[in-house]
């Protein structure tokens, strides 16, 4: 075995952070255009012509439905024709759903809009991006984050999204979203290295063929009804936020960055242990149902507590902490109960129930709101808090492994039967699944018991490149 050792590195190469800043960057400003608007466009949908509280919910929620309708379809895309031109593709369609917004003067142009921006889905493209360019034992840290990236998009979007509304109009947010766009176009095209290949990953892409056990499996589905709650919860407030926030705390919606800003801050702050708490003490089912049941009691405080903006601020603390706690959770239980050989897919699925949250809490939060109002809107948020919690309570503890990729090289002496053999007798190794095509091993591994050289020992001695020779012209782009 000892020509097929090697010493991996522990540090990425300045091509695969470059790889890594770039694509979180691009997440970011997608995920920015879904929450800038969140905690002002309810006010700005009363303005519109032909607003209703439903068309102003599903003008919030629309996004989400494209979102879950394209990014596999598109994903599954990129591997024929190649990354990069999908991004492109996605991004212009976005780019253009955010110019018909920003010029649009009825509710139903917003909503236009806004299923074009979503519609430019790129999610599972960029996913599989990250992995053609990085090397099997950096592909975590760079899922990470691009993973962290969409926490602080939230933070910006809840913050930036009532400012330049107080310079700019939302009609300016959607032209600087559009602007936004533009600049990860450049990215794309002279930021981001040329793949050298385009492969099917089982950790990052949806593979049909696991498709329907990932949706038998009961423990995944708990966490995706999970996602799908939370996200509806987080939607469905912020159809009656910036109402409630004026009513009850008489904070103007362009001021509302000063109240977001601080409690943001402090709920990541205060998330922080929790986490390390579940991970490292091996808490993850407790901290999962206590968030939920803090998450409930949060939602019903904004109608409940002291009408004064002491209380409001205290209960808006409250609920994103436990929606931090739960954001940060659940993905990582996804990625701990999936097999091996279909984490990718369950990751798609989950993906899939989150944007459906978004779009069902948008609409259904609307529809409630225009007929019980605040109250009703809230209570149905907290009625399926309580859902979530009876599932939830029913789940199994979860197994404390690692995702682990181990590149490997094909052996005439040796059978990908006999490898995945030996693998599966190393100490600490739980699941193993060798998949030649790919030129990787993915593994499950407790962390606290394996022997990582007896794992590298197994590993091929050289990995191979991962950009593209220089080429020029259009055809460097077209070829991703």
């Amino acid at each position: 075995m000892s020509d097929q050792s090697v010493a991996f590195d522990s540090k990425m190469s300045p091509q695969e952070r470059r790889t890594a800043y770039s694509l979180a960057a691009i997440y970011m400003v997608r995920m920015l255009g879904l929450f800038m608007i969140l905690p002002v466009f309810t006010v700005y949908g009363t303005e519109l012509r032909g607003h209703t509280p439903i068309l102003i919910g599903l003008a919030m929620g629309i996004y989400g439905l494209a979102q879950a309708t394209f990014q596999i379809p598109l994903g599954r895309l990129s591997d024929r024709i190649g990354r990069k031109p999908v991004m492109l593709i996605a991004l212009t369609v976005f780019i253009a759903g955010s110019i018909v917004a920003a010029t649009a003067h009825t509710i139903i142009g917003i909503i236009v809009g806004r299923a074009l921006q979503g519609s430019g889905a790129m999610s599972s493209t960029v996913l599989a991006l990250a992995a053609d360019l990085t090397r099997e034992q950096h592909r975590t840290k760079i899922m990470a984050t691009i993973g962290v990236s969409i926490g602080v998009a939230f933070t910006i979007g809840l913050v930036l999204g009532p400012l330049l509304n107080s310079w700019i109009g939302v009609s300016g947010i959607f032209w600087t979203t559009a602007g936004l766009g533009l600049v990860a176009m450049g990215v794309v095209i002279g930021v981001i290295p040329n793949p050298r290949a385009h492969l099917s990953h089982r950790d990052t892409t949806v593979v049909a063929a696991s498709l329907t056990k990932v949706l038998k499996n009961a423990e995944l589905l708990r966490l995706d009804l999970g996602i799908f709650i939370m996200q509806f919860v987080l939607t469905s407030n912020f159809v009656v936020m910036p109402v409630l926030l004026a009513s009850i705390t008489h904070v103007p919606v362009n001021r509302s960055w000063e109240l977001y800003l601080p409690i943001m801050i402090l709920a990541f702050l205060l998330m922080i242990p929790f986490i390390i708490i579940a991970e490292q003490r091996r808490k993850m089912r407790q901290i999962l149902l206590g968030a939920i049941v803090v998450l409930g009691l949060a939602n019903l405080a904004y109608v409940y507590a002291d009408v004064s903006l002491i209380a409001m601020a205290i209960g808006l603390l409250v609920f994103f902490t436990a929606f931090s706690v739960l954001e940060a959770t659940i993905p990582s239980l996804v990625a701990k109960v999936a097999p091996v050989d279909q984490k990718g897919t369950a990751m798609g699925a989950y993906s899939t129930s989150q944007f459906l949250g978004v779009f069902t809490g948008g609409t259904v939060g609307g529809a409630i709101y225009g007929v019980w109002g605040i109250n009703g809107d809230i209570l149905t948020s907290a009625g399926l808090i309580m859902i979530w919690f009876l599932v939830a309570v029913r789940m199994n503890e979860p197994p404390y492994l690692s995702s682990y990729v181990l590149p490997i090289s094909p052996s005439r002496e040796r059978s990908q039967q006999t490898l995945q053999a030996a693998l599966a007798t190393i100490p600490g190794v739980a699941e193993v699944l060798v998949a030649e095509d790919e030129g990787v091993a993915y593994l499950k591994i407790d962390r606290t018991r394996i022997d990582e050289s007896a794992l590298q020992a197994f590993a091929r001695s050289e990995l191979a490149p991962i950009e593209a020779p220089a080429q020029t012209g259009v055809g460097r782009y077209l070829r991703g």
